[in-house]
């Protein structure tokens, strides 16, 4: 059974950093063919609540350390997925970027992201993969991805968790190329294997899917338990192939 492991908001914020990577390696440590998907904002920018926000977006091509970082990872643990610009609307939330936009606005965005990866000098490690900052994304990104040359989306198939009805996708992930659900992020949908297991977990540290260091012991639990029936994937091998 295929088993990728993602970590939204990788981010140069003090709390929302790359201080989980060592919880990945204590991960490696014990499983040495784990492999993760890293979701990274371009400029990750919390303003809604003072303990999160910063005065300026971290736009990740002023952190060279972080950028570093992430350059140097090994290549058969770690991919790199895109997560929106701001992930946010500043002044707003610090959610819904991609809910409401039109292709158009879809556009623009995917391409400065794209810009700020490369001013990064991480163009060549991100792979073509996006997930839509809270799963949330309009009719038009959908639009929007397929012609900028994403090529798998990381969505929520759980619809029945949003009444304000924010993750409808209104049939258009059906149409998608490629999509990848996920099937378990603790603590509210405990881990369970599956054929194509997708385990979401945060990087941000007042999130209670944060990828502490106890909830790393559980993963380590469990996939000592199955281990026997574990292939771990990248995100597009849990299509059927390999993008």
């Amino acid at each position: 059974m295929k088993v990728n492991i993602s970590i939204d908001d990788v981010s140069p914020h003090p709390h929302s950093s790359a201080i989980v990577l060592d919880r990945c390696f204590e991960i490696i440590e014990a499983f040495p063919d784990a492999k993760f998907t890293l979701f990274v904002p371009a400029a990750y920018w919390r303003t809604m609540h003072p303990t999160e926000s910063t005065v300026k977006p971290l736009q990740i091509n002023l952190f060279p350390d972080f950028c570093k970082k992430l350059n140097d990872l090994p290549r058969n643990n770690f991919e790199l997925g895109y997560h929106g610009f701001y992930h946010g609307i500043p002044g707003k939330n610090d959610n819904d970027e991609m809910r409401y936009l039109n292709k158009e606005s879809c556009n623009e965005l995917l391409d400065a992201i794209f810009k700020v990866v490369d001013m990064a000098g991480l163009k060549e490690r991100f792979s073509p993969i996006l997930r839509p900052p809270a799963w949330r994304m309009s009719e038009g990104c959908f639009d929007s991805c397929l012609e900028k040359g994403i090529e798998v989306l990381a969505l929520s198939n759980f619809f029945e968790d949003y009444s304000d009805d924010s993750l409808n996708y209104h049939g258009r992930d059906s149409e998608f190329k490629d999509v990848v659900y996920f099937t378990s992020s603790p603590p509210w949908k405990p881990l369970k294997l599956t054929d194509k297991t997708e385990i979401v977990y945060h990087a941000c540290e007042w999130d209670k899917n944060f990828l502490s260091e106890s909830m790393t012991q559980d993963l380590i639990k469990f996939i000592h338990e199955n281990l026997d029936n574990i292939e771990f994937s990248f995100m597009g091998e849990m299509i059927d192939g390999e993008i």
